[in-house]
């Protein structure tokens, strides 16, 4: 796990690179330039630590930087019958590349972003792995690209502009959908994604070699304890790629939910002394017991770490300011802190990003399971809609009634507004506030959205494929990412696999949402592996006191940020809207009160912070 920045064109400032983005590198950094190429690494040395460094180069010919890891790359070396001198995994990029060309992609399970210069074609090879995990953003304009692997550092490099346009996306989503960024000419490299760059005529050409739908289009027939055997059989394997991938050790995050105790389980087949880390945060739900049950079941070296928000005040706009761009996500801060704490014990820990997404874990999914609400039905909606002007806000987002509400909203919705509305739900309801544009911001998404709204698939894989390719892309890894990398922390994501990632999509729907049972074949699984306790367990992410936090413990920075007279969010809502909202005459519940300011207070750190003095 690494950091990576480079150019065609352009000269870069190394010691901008550095003080930017030594978070991500701290034990080596090493420049390359060639030609009209210019390289930078920083090295988190994990895999082959005496003979990894980087950049490196094969044959006098091809050089790399690479950040990310490949799991099976010793397999890849036995399949295709390739040896290096040494047994870096980046070594074995370079050995693939001189053999396959950018069809090796295909081989590969890992999380990578990667930049591969041939000097004597003249060209240069950019590419991302299938989900997205590692990062990497590009500038390009008529005369240079410029790329890397956090945007403050592409801040640092170059005078950028703010992009007004792609924040109406960032109202709606609380992130920028997929490509997007807020900077004009600086683009994200698509997941699935590859560049390549004719670096003597600057003609650039992209190109997604790897899309999930067509897993999801690809339904297979095997029964559910075929089902479950693969996927015991593909999850035993990352797991144990994982683990054994790396020459510093390997630890796991244990919460008392089902992934983690999964990758748990199975991480102690493949080492006995396995480490694992449980954190409590002051005031809130305690996954402590639940997760002691199974390190004394496996035996694990266990951690308990408690942490408080004692701080916030005082670390708040840091955190914030690490994402390089306005961010929503407020478990951004929990998983800060967890990063950090962990940091102390070892450098690489497993966790269960992606098995929510893939295998049915959010409680949303549960009414598509049941019904595609992607189908036009004017009586559905109708009905729907009649239904919802008459309740009121609900203010619990845990009971049943919030759940009622949630439907008759979603449900009284079209096209696209359904999907937002079935998932983050910032601005659903008041989008009408948001100040109309002069063309339709809502675009790229919308034709993204029309294309597997209107595919064969069910409701449930519709939904399922929409929040692989919107809300684990574009905000859970980034927000991982980023939390991990501030402290030096690689997190690497066995449910992420290349084999789970293209078998679990194609799965029968009830595999995953039995009648009100969500995330169904893996709570099967965890009955062979974990505590009986832990089966039926209701999913948990980090428990946030957002709402607090909003009232009272940061009231006074939110709104010093939000009443400033040069506040960016007054060139995108109308402020008819956000008076009564500050002042709390809006009829809204508390939660999604919490949900737009914070949404705004986020895009106003980002603004201050890094866009006016960053």
């Amino acid at each position: 796990m690494c950091g990576i920045a480079g150019s065609v064109n352009f000269k870069l400032a190394y010691d901008s690179i550095k003080s930017s983005m030594l978070h991500r590198g701290p034990d080596e950094q090493n420049g390359f330039r060639e030609d009209n190429i210019d390289f930078y690494h920083l090295r988190l040395a994990i895999v082959d630590i005496g003979s990894g460094q980087q950049p490196m180069t094969l044959d006098g010919r091809y050089t790399i930087i690479f950040n990310g890891e490949i799991y099976n790359h010793a397999e890849v070396r036995e399949q295709y019958g390739i040896s290096g001198k040494t047994a870096s995994d980046t070594e074995t990029l370079l050995l693939l590349y001189r053999k396959m060309g950018t069809a090796m992609l295909d081989c590969l399970d890992g999380m990578f972003a990667f930049a591969l210069y041939d000097n004597q074609d003249k060209t240069l090879f950019i590419a991302r792995d299938r989900a997205g995990k590692k990062p990497l953003y590009f500038y390009k304009d008529e005369e240079k690209l410029v790329f890397a692997s956090e945007l403050n550092t592409l801040k640092k490099l170059l005078p950028l502009q703010i992009n007004a346009d792609n924040f109406y996306h960032y109202t709606r989503l609380g992130c920028f959908y997929r490509h997007l960024t807020p900077y004009h000419n600086v683009t994200e490299l698509p997941a699935g994604s590859y560049l390549t760059v004719n670096c003597h005529s600057f003609t650039i050409a992209e190109k997604r070699w790897w899309n999930i739908h067509p897993h999801y289009a690809r339904p297979n027939s095997d029964t559910f304890e075929e089902s479950m055997e693969k996927v015991d059989d593909y999850l035993n394997t990352a797991v144990k790629r994982r683990l054994e991938s790396s020459d510093l050790e390997v630890g796991c995050f244990l919460s008392g939910g089902i992934d983690s105790g999964l990758a748990t389980a199975i991480g102690s087949r493949y080492n006995q002394r396995l480490k694992t880390f449980t954190v409590s945060f002051d005031g809130e739900y305690n996954e402590a017991p639940l997760a002691k049950l199974v390190a004394n079941k496996y035996q694990t070296t266990h951690t308990e770490i408690n942490i408080s928000f004692n701080n916030l005040k005082d670390d708040l706009e840091k955190i914030l300011a690490n994402y390089g761009e306005p961010f929503f996500d407020s478990s951004a801060i929990p998983s800060y802190y967890v990063s950090r704490e962990a940091r102390k014990h070892l450098t690489v820990i497993l966790n269960g990003d992606g098995a929510d997404e893939l295998f049915g874990g959010y409680r949303r999914y549960v009414p598509f399971a049941k019904y595609d609400f992607f189908r036009k039905n004017g009586l559905v909606r109708g009905s729907a809609g009649a239904l919802r002007k008459i309740l009121p806000p609900s203010n619990n987002k845990k009971s049943k009634y919030n759940y009622l509400y949630r439907l008759a909203s979603l449900a009284s919705k079209k096209n696209l507004e359904i999907y937002l509305s079935a998932g983050v739900d910032i601005m659903e309801d008041f989008e009408q506030f948001i100040l109309p544009p002069s063309f339709d911001y809502m675009a790229p998404l919308r034709q993204d959205f029309d294309t597997i709204a209107s595919s064969p698939l069910s409701g449930l894989k519709k939904l399922m494929n929409m929040d692989f390719d919107t809300n684990l892309f574009s905000d859970l890894l980034v927000k991982m990412d980023i939390a991990t990398m501030a402290s030096s922390l690689e997190g690497r994501s066995p449910f992420l696999c290349k084999e789970l990632l293209e078998y679990v999509p194609g799965m029968n729907d009830k595999y995953k949402i039995n009648g009100t049972t969500t995330k169904y074949l893996l709570r099967q699984l965890a009955k062979k592996y974990l505590p009986t306790e832990l089966a039926g367990q209701p999913k948990r992410g980090f428990e946030i006191p957002l709402k607090s936090w909003v009232e009272n413990e940061l009231r006074e920075m939110i709104m010093d940020y939000l009443h400033s007279p040069n506040a960016l969010h007054r060139q995108f809502i109308d402020q008819r809207f956000t008076a009564p909202l500050l002042d709390h005459t809006l009829r809204v519940s508390d939660e999604k009160r919490a949900k737009m300011i914070w949404m705004l207070f986020s895009m106003e750190v980002w603004h201050r912070k890094i866009y006016l003095n960053g």
